[in-house]
């Protein structure tokens, strides 16, 4: 279990930097907007919810393997809540360019879900 989470944080790590850059010049530099959210508190939520996600595939995959799949899905259902529990208070507050904040938050959560998803079908279906 260790081997594997160490694995999938061997992979997790880089690309969480590399998005994580692209989107701080691209705000910074290209768009020069002030966002509600800075792009670290948004890498920080996906870094950790994806983190924790694949981590309760893991313990789940180990006890209970024909389970897997379900908590995978379930664990997405989680994730969606907590993104949306994230960027409440920046929808309450009725932020100027609000769609832009959702999507500086949503372009990456999808990106983060896909490689969650290609990890998880490997988990699920290793051949």
């Amino acid at each position: 279990m260790k081997i594997k989470l160490l694995l999938f944080l061997k992979f997790l790590l880089p690309f969480t930097f590399i998005l994580l850059l692209c989107q701080y010049l691209i705000i910074n530099y290209l768009v020069e907007k002030e966002m509600y959210y800075s792009v670290f508190s948004i890498y920080a939520f996906h870094l950790f919810s994806t983190l924790f996600i694949y981590g309760l595939l893991l313990f789940i995959h180990k006890n209970f393997q024909d389970k897997t799949g379900f908590a995978f899905m379930g664990a997405g259902l989680l994730k969606m809540l907590a993104a949306v529990l994230f960027l409440l208070p920046m929808l309450l507050a009725k932020v100027d360019a609000a769609f832009a904040n959702v999507l500086a938050f949503f372009i990456p959560y999808f990106l983060f879900l896909a490689f969650e998803t290609v990890f998880a079908v490997k988990l699920i279906n290793p051949k």
